[in-house]
């Protein structure tokens, strides 16, 4: 009895009041969203305050507030260095760690396996290289263009993986991951030829872009992602119903009344618009993707509805904390965030490897 009685009290149910649907979260997700939000917060401060023209974390507070006082001797500047340098590139960072780690909560939904994420699936390489493509063939392209054409990229990735993993009895999971590390190898090694015929000053251009970094980063970029993410993040997470269902074994789910494969198509194409979106504006960034969902799931279970949210907030202050990382450890050069990824997801990607062994 006591244990009917504390499943019950482990959820809570939201009902949005102008929307046709109720979500059930872990009645930790609140607490670790809040959690999280305050520990973002307090990153961002510091890492606007950190640099080559220090600002104290106070003057930051008011900077971004609006409550520094105008006969300050640095108003002029501390607005300048704050609005127009570091805020933007930070909150890039934050946007695009929410929708890779939004992407791979997804995929890890849609193929019931703990190590998937966009870059092992080969989707962040079909992103990579239809926009470097752009970088080094093309001259004068607009930035808004970018996601798009890693978008494209990226969807026919996806589409030829789940084409060739399709049975007769439909897309196996397991197929989907082997045929997908195939695809990451392949595309990867096309981008590398397209890097060695191209201009130098374009091929430089790439290989920055290609390490991952939200260096230069401005406004814009942040429009441009954030516009994707309004759309995309809301999907996801009023899909999540879905995904639990799918986590059940497609039999299961069929019996459930589930349009199994037109489920998975759905969701596949929010996990590889996520990814794109990500890849276009700060370059391939890998294991957020990995790890956030990972993290996230021990805080708050693997229910989606809460699972998804807090997976995205983490992803974004992971970011944010790498970016930080990036930028102190070798000052006053700095190493791109993707490096810095890639050295705090590796060992945790052995440690998964050896876990689920």
């Amino acid at each position: 009895m006591a244990t009917k009685t504390q499943q019950k009290t482990t959820w809570m149910t939201i009902r949005p009041r102008f929307l046709p649907l109720s979500l059930k979260v872990d009645r930790r997700a609140p607490i670790t969203a809040l959690i999280i939000l305050m520990v973002t917060l307090v990153v961002l401060v510091f890492s606007i305050s950190y640099g080559e023209y220090d600002i104290t974390p106070w003057e930051v507070l008011q900077t971004l507030t609006g409550t520094l006082p105008d006969d300050h001797a640095d108003a002029r500047n501390y607005n300048l260095v704050v609005h127009t340098f570091r805020l933007p590139r930070i909150l890039t960072a934050f946007l695009v760690g929410m929708a890779l780690a939004t992407s791979g909560a997804i995929m890890q939904g849609i193929t019931r396996n703990p190590l998937a994420e966009p870059g092992i699936l080969g989707v962040s390489a079909g992103a990579g290289l239809a926009a470097v493509s752009i970088i080094v063939w093309l001259d004068n392209v607009p930035l808004s263009l970018l996601p798009w054409a890693a978008f494209g990229g990226a969807l026919a990735t996806a589409v030829a993986i789940y084409v060739l993993s399709w049975k007769q009895s439909g897309s196996a999971p397991i197929r989907l991951i082997l045929i997908g590390v195939a695809f990451a190898a392949v595309l990867g090694a096309l981008t590398t030829f397209m890097l060695v015929f191209g201009d130098i000053n374009d091929v430089q251009q790439a290989y920055v872009w290609l390490a991952g970094s939200v260096y230069g980063r401005n406004w814009e970029h942040v429009h441009t992602l954030g516009a994707w993410l309004l759309v995309l993040l809301p999907l996801a997470i009023f899909s999540a119903r879905q995904l639990n269902t799918l986590g059940l074994g497609d039999e299961i789910a069929r019996g459930l009344g589930t349009r199994v494969e037109l489920q998975r198509l759905l969701l596949l194409v929010i996990s590889v618009a996520l990814a794109a979106a990500a890849v276009a504006v700060a370059g391939t960034i890998g294991f957020v993707g990995l790890v956030a969902p990972h993290i996230t799931r021990r805080l708050v279970g693997p229910s989606h509805e809460g699972l998804i949210p807090i997976t995205a907030l983490f992803g974004g202050a992971l970011l944010v904390l790498a970016d930080l990382i990036g930028r102190s450890i070798i000052a006053p050069s700095e190493l791109p965030i993707g490096i810095v990824t890639a050295l705090i997801g590796a060992p945790y990607f052995v440690y998964l490897l050896y876990r689920y062994r």
